[in-house]
């Protein structure tokens, strides 16, 4: 096993400007999978319910995603619904129900123990500890959070940090966690926790990449509509760290590659309602909005 995801799988009802879809396959781990399997065969570890349909098992396993860390328990699948503003930009949460994975307790098979590459999906930061316990010596892992984890567990999110590569987080959690207004400060001080990789998302105004000290800003790809932004944030994770096991190092140019991968997952993500955009994509749609990408932010030298 290369690439670990440990996350939450679960059905989403959603309300956008579009429509109206109830009990979508969904969760973090979920859209994060469906992405990276693009480029790898990742290993997921979640918890589902008894409830849990056969068809979303099939799909899964016929992506190419490893399942044994799958485990079902006896209760319904955690759902959750949400309906987004006119903007897209903000949402309000209609229910949250955990479910079976009120108790989740990550726990890793020897296939996953190996992982090189692993993503700790947003989970309560004590799981993402736990799993960190587990592996054995990845080579590169990366973590999600949200805001709840930065409100009630910031010192077990603190302490998972410092012991991780890579966060992935959006502009006003990062904002939260480190109590800076400014984004670069406010990465910096992340780094000095030491974190190598520090990943901005900012929705429909792209990511700003901080590795090291190299500096990549990455705007969103501009789509002619977008639909449902569930899962855009996960999928554009899946992108860069499928991307990352493809090319199999984690320089500079790699780094700023995999953000434009996932950049450009993500945004075909939003097109439809759930996963149905993603766990249709081919590998020559990406490469054509790749291209497309590079000669949309193309532009010659200043000659004064």
């Amino acid at each position: 096993m290369e690439l670990l995801v440990v996350g939450s799988v679960a059905y989403d009802s959603v309300e956008t400007a579009a429509g109206k879809r109830d009990d979508m396959l969904g969760g973090s781990a979920t859209h994060f999978s469906l992405a990276a399997a693009l480029f790898a065969k990742p290993g997921l570890v979640a918890v589902i319910g008894n409830d849990f349909r056969e068809e979303d098992t099939t799909l899964l396993r016929e992506h190419g995603v490893e399942l044994s860390g799958l485990t079902t328990a006896n209760g319904p699948t955690f759902r959750w619904g949400g309906r987004y503003h006119e903007d897209m930009n903000g949402r309000d949460t209609l229910f949250t129900q955990l479910n079976v994975f009120e108790s989740f307790q990550p726990r890793l098979e020897p296939i996953h123990q190996d992982a090189s590459l692993v993503f700790l999906a947003n989970i309560h930061p004590g799981l993402q500890q736990q799993v960190l316990d587990q592996v054995k010596s990845p080579g590169f892992v990366a973590l999600d959070t949200m805001n709840l984890w930065i409100d009630i567990a910031k010192e077990d999110l603190t302490r998972v940090l410092q012991s991780v590569d890579g966060l992935f987080i959006n502009d006003e959690e990062i904002r939260q966690l480190t109590g800076r207004r400014a984004l670069v400060k406010a990465a910096t001080d992340v780094q000095q926790l030491g974190v190598e990789l520090v990943v901005v998302k900012r929705g429909e105004h792209g990511a700003i990449v901080f590795h090291g000290e190299d500096r990549f800003y990455v705007p969103a790809f501009p789509v002619d509509e977008v639909v449902d932004p569930t899962g855009a944030g996960d999928s554009f994770a899946g992108g860069f760290m499928g991307y990352l096991h493809q090319a199999g190092d984690v320089s500079n140019t790699t780094i700023r590659r995999a953000a434009v991968v996932g950049t450009i997952v993500a945004s075909f993500c939003v097109e439809d309602f759930g996963t149905d955009r993603v766990s249709t994509l081919g590998m020559n749609e990406v490469r054509e909005r790749y291209e497309a990408f590079e000669e949309l932010v193309r532009f010659e030298p200043l000659k004064l």
